[in-house]
């Protein structure tokens, strides 16, 4: 899939979509089921590519040839492209194009770009395409390696990750992925961002990786949706199951944000505790949001410190870091 390097540049967010919704003449009640589930990714922005068209007969192939021995068992349904026509199309496009750039000059003039595929819900990718990833979790299937995005240089590993939907269809987002310099992570961590400065991402293994790990921090700088396949697949390739569910993450042990800033007071110094505790008070006043609490939590306490908290109290800042109600 590396040959895919010279392909148009694409988008991952649609403004506007009560525009998509008005433009499209086609009548709910009298198109069939898979066109209005394809429907939905062009609200998201997504283009269907045709079969006559020179790219979805270049990542059909690539696709297929992916699933290796099972090729001739999985039937590509649909191919659809991520558009860059819009003003934060636009946006993201040019940002990920300077990370790159940055990344580049980083590592010495080869940032590490690669071709990966992620596999989700239909409902979840609709939400990238159109808003860009919002959560880093364990994989969906197979061992955790590190809580972040979790994307597959070949898709036949990653397909478990593809949930089935209402009509029997699996979806998977092939992306370009910054990866600078890469470290390995072991089976069953729970690390969330990079043990120094020098590393960029995760991996599984250096010399021949099956997954690509992307820390929060970067998931939608250094990941840029570029095309989406829906494909059916035999049931008895994937465990004789009639429908692949997310793996439930393992469940974490919540802690009041008092008790992890009392932690965190061992390690800080008084002046970082008191402008923690003045974000924690915006937040609690709806001033800033969960989001830029852990951002400011993570500039103020540093990596240094929060990964000698996760060392003590493993489930603190990991369930800190995922989406959960209150704090």
């Amino acid at each position: 899939m590396e040959q895919l390097g010279k392909e148009e540049h694409v988008s991952m967010t649609i403004e506007k979509q009560e525009m998509l919704l008005s433009s499209d003449s086609e009548a709910e009640s009298s198109s069939p089921p898979l066109d209005n589930d394809f429907r939905s990714f062009k609200r998201n922005g997504m283009i269907k590519l045709e079969e006559c068209d020179k790219e979805h007969d270049f990542i059909k192939a690539g696709f297929l040839s992916g699933m290796g021995q099972f090729a001739k068992e999985v039937e590509v349904v649909s191919l659809h492209k991520n558009s860059c026509s819009t003003i934060l199309g636009q946006a993201r496009l040019e940002g990920f194009r300077i990370y790159s750039e940055s990344m580049r000059k980083k590592c010495g003039g080869n940032a590490n770009i690669k071709y990966a595929w992620f596999g989700s819900s239909k409902d979840e990718i609709c939400n990238i395409i159109s808003h860009g990833f919002s959560t880093t979790t364990e994989p969906k299937s197979g061992d955790c390696y590190g809580i972040g995005i979790h994307l597959y240089p070949a898709n036949i590993d990653g397909v478990l990750s593809a949930v089935e939907d209402e009509n029997g269809l699996r979806h998977m987002l092939l992306c370009r992925v910054i990866l600078g310099n890469t470290e390995v992570i072991e089976a069953g961590s729970t690390q969330f961002l990079p043990t120094c400065e020098y590393f960029d991402s995760g991996v599984d293994n250096l010399l021949a990786p099956k997954r690509y790990i992307i820390w929060g921090s970067y998931m939608n700088s250094h990941i840029l949706p570029n095309f989406l396949v829906s494909f059916k697949v035999p049931n008895f390739l994937l465990g004789n199951s009639s429908k692949i569910k997310k793996v439930p993450s393992k469940p974490t042990s919540r802690i009041k944000f008092h008790d992890l800033f009392r932690v965190l007071s061992k390690f800080l110094h008084p002046s970082r505790t008191v402008l923690i505790s003045k974000y924690y008070e915006d937040f609690q006043r709806n001033k800033i949001s969960k989001l830029v609490l852990v951002r400011k939590l993570r500039q103020i306490a540093g990596d240094t410190s929060l990964r000698a908290v996760m060392k003590l109290y493993p489930n603190t800042i990991k369930s800190l870091l995922l989406p959960h109600k209150g704090m």
